[in-house]
């Protein structure tokens, strides 16, 4: 089944020749700005020129610097009546970057998310409960109006406050939720506080997850501890926000939805194109967006596109769960490291809880790196002989994957710092000095 069959199965070669048709609108829009009337200026893009869309190629791409340098209004297409709403960051180390709609604007994005949901298994008969901050994070408000568009009962819980969480979803009958990952692990803990069990107690059924990386070990565990099927969900705010790419049922990828967005993924380093199935970032161009559309956006996630057709039926590519971000990896005696390998190996013990911290500090002998774990209730039980032998069969793997031997440090359930919002999983506390 699908929410709109003639777009998400659309043949391969008539969704080139949307996606072409949609950029040029695309690029006659993008030139009314301020930034883009100077880049294509300068690299002389005539929208009739492109004939096909791998000639996307030849334009120029857009990073994050870009909307920080032409803070608040140098994107902006329309006069400024025109949008009706802003989303940006914080902000908190330097201008934040902000993203306009219109109205056209919103309506297409709450169909996109409408669509995921759908594709996810999500139907107008679930109750939905939306666990996510509102305001200017996107996650809140569109995941809001896209099951709104659904026709689902949504239940605007907003994050935090789990007791009244778990009372909203037994008022009512909550049957799908949308959460961050690692929230969910508290949720479940607030559960066994009140002597209850999601499986038996609740009519959970389906759980939205993203906004954070997560490995497929920590969404098995989301899927045991509470009985559910668990889609991963793929956004971020530059784009929209959440509805970019989706899990179906098949959950082999997330659909990218491409009658919206043309995805490349490039070399980091040397930015040139790579071929399906190679690991790089992703770079995404809007399609369907008039107040501030946005070409060839370096998104810094890392990911590939999945070769093949999915078993759904969908046309649209896949791309595989984001495996961290370029501007997140650590370098660690000559090692480049991303936080993801380490939970990877971590989710492999069963012993181990959902929580744990990367700590990078300066030595005698060097920088070096601890990972303190949270240790499942019923194992931390004071033994000290079968916490050494546990501490050192973790760093033995951890070894294996990132080629450096960390310090294992076990700690109890519930003694690491929990954030209300996206997990803080890396403290570089090391002391850089710079050559004389």
């Amino acid at each position: 089944m699908y929410w709109e069959a003639e777009i998400e199965q659309l043949p391969v070669g008539k969704l080139d020749k949307l996606q072409l048709d949609r950029l040029r609108q695309t690029l006659g829009r993008a030139v009314r700005s301020p930034f883009y009337r100077r880049q294509f200026a300068a690299a002389g893009v005539v929208a009739e020129r492109l004939t096909h869309i791998e000639q996307i190629r030849s334009l120029p791409f857009t990073t994050k610097e870009d909307l920080r340098n032409h803070f608040p209004y140098g994107f902006l297409t329309v006069p400024k009546d025109g949008p009706v709403r802003l989303h940006c960051s914080s902000g908190t180390t330097g201008n934040p970057t902000v993203v306009f709609h219109d109205r056209h604007d919103l309506d297409s994005w709450a169909n996109l998310v409408a669509r995921s949901l759908f594709c996810a298994g999500i139907r107008p008969t679930d109750v939905f409960q939306n666990i996510c901050g509102y305001g200017l994070f996107t996650g809140g408000l569109g995941f809001q109006y896209g099951a709104e568009r659904l026709g689902a009962l949504v239940i605007p819980a907003a994050a935090g406050n789990s007791r009244r969480q778990i009372k909203l979803m037994q008022d009512f009958g909550t049957t799908a939720v949308h959460a961050i990952p690692s929230y969910l692990f508290r949720l479940h803990g607030a559960f066994v506080e009140l002597g209850l069990d999601p499986r038996r107690d609740t009519l959970l059924r389906h759980f939205v997850i993203g906004a954070e990386p997560h490995t497929e070990g920590q969404r098995r565990r989301i899927e045991e501890l509470f009985g559910v099927r668990a889609f991963n969900s793929y956004g971020l705010s530059e784009m929209n926000g959440p509805g970019v790419a989706f899990e179906c049922i098949e959950q082999r990828g997330l659909h990218i939805w491409e009658d919206c967005f043309v995805a490349e993924v490039i070399d980091p380093v040397t930015l040139d194109p790579l071929p399906e199935g190679e690991v790089g970032e992703l770079v995404l161009t809007t399609l369907d967006r008039r107040a501030m559309p946005l070409l060839r956006y370096r998104t810094r996630d890392l990911t590939r596109i999945l070769p093949g057709p999915c078993a759904c039926g969908r046309s649209h590519r896949r791309i595989d769960r984001i495996s961290g971000r370029s501007d997140d990896m650590l370098i660690l005696k000559g090692c480049n490291i991303f936080p993801l390998q380490i939970e990877k190996v971590l989710m492999r013990f069963p012993e181990v809880g959902s929580n744990y911290l990367i700590v990078l500090q300066t030595r005698k002998d060097g920088d070096q790196m601890e990972i303190r774990v949270e240790v499942q209730k019923e194992w931390f039980t004071g033994n000290m002989e079968e916490l050494e032998v546990l501490s050192r069969r973790i760093g033995h793997e951890v070894r294996d994957e990132i080629l450096i031997t960390p310090v294992i440090r076990l700690v109890e359930p519930g003694s690491l710092p929990q954030s209300e919002g996206k997990a803080v999983r890396v403290q570089d506390l090391r002391t850089f000095q710079e050559d004389l």
